[in-house]
């Protein structure tokens, strides 16, 4: 394995952005760790602060156009409709050694960075487990989850996974390696496809697709269409990984709620286009009805059309 990680720059303080921040922050040197952020937002986060389980979190911010050496590893957690702007303003702090990950939900995020850095500097990661809960500035968090990252589409270990693995072992980050990746990335994504829109159009929390009802019933057919989907791109995802995913989403905690609820909650843009918009678009390409996902996407573009109203 070459050098370790020392440096890190994250872009992006949501949840997982403040998640994953709080954890390195408590075992890297405050310097070694940059959150990338326009002069606005770092002077909202040092006046009002930034609280995870009710600690204020203490980051040095820098700015997208502050010149320094490229970080070590560059983790992208802004929400979908900010990647382009996110992809520019890592440019400072990207090199042709720098490894990149993107925590962003869905199955295209890293095919787009890569159209600026390359995909030989990525590698393919999917946050899973956690129950992460960001209202305003203060996050709260019962299951951290994990990372879960591995060589894309399939295989061993590379020299970059070896290092990003050893970095989470002294960062106290839980993680698993995948020999899979894409089965597992697509796996994430049908979660999504049925807990995130889900909840979001029964207007509930994780809760209510952890019992029986139409909710649950609902969230497990729009996955069935995912999977479907799926399995015409040829990613090896089989309605037999319903089980594996099911139990994950039994860890967490009942009153937490994924962050396409609190998009509507909080009145901003969802990321319905990142879920069933890619199931309907996949759906044509093969020719495939998908009902579920079709009535999902419908519901929650009619709940933003109804912010303000």
């Amino acid at each position: 394995m070459n050098r370790q990680i020392h440096t890190v720059s994250i872009i992006g303080m949501g949840a997982l952005g403040v998640l994953y921040a709080s954890r390195i922050s408590e075992h890297l040197p405050k310097t070694n760790l940059r959150v990338i952020a326009d002069q606005s937002r770092i002077d909202r986060y040092e006046a009002e602060g930034l609280y995870c389980n009710d600690k204020r979190c203490d980051f040095q911010y820098v700015l997208p156009k502050t010149k320094s050496d490229p970080a070590d590893l560059v983790i992208f957690a802004v929400k979908f409709r900010d990647l382009q702007d996110a992809i520019s303003v890592a440019r400072n702090q990207i090199g042709p050694d720098t490894i990149i990950i993107s925590l962003l939900n869905g199955i295209i995020s890293e095919e787009i960075i890569a159209e600026t850095y390359g995909m030989n500097q990525i590698v393919f990661c999917v946050a899973q487990g956690m129950d992460a809960v960001k209202m305003g500035n203060k996050l709260t968090y019962h299951q951290m989850g994990e990372l879960c990252f591995g060589t894309y589409p399939k295989g061993a270990p590379t020299d970059q996974v070896l290092r990003v693995a050893d970095f989470l072992d002294r960062m106290q980050v839980p993680y698993s390696v995948k020999e899979d990746m894409a089965k597992h990335l697509w796996g994430k994504f049908m979660l999504n496809v049925g807990v995130n829109q889900t909840v979001a159009v029964y207007r509930g929390n994780y809760g209510t697709i952890q019992r029986e009802g139409e909710a649950c019933e609902t969230m497990i057919a729009a996955m069935k269409e995912a999977i479907r989907i799926s399995e015409s791109e040829g990613t090896g995802l089989c309605e037999s990984d319903l089980t594996y995913w099911l139990n994950i989403l039994d860890t967490l905690n009942p009153e937490g709620m994924p962050s396409l609820r609190q998009d509507t909650l909080a009145n901003r843009p969802t990321e319905v286009g990142l879920f069933a918009g890619t199931v309907l678009a996949l759906a044509k390409k093969h020719g495939m009805d998908t009902p579920v996902n079709q009535m999902l996407y419908d519901r929650i573009t009619e709940i933003e059309q109804s912010y303000g109203k």
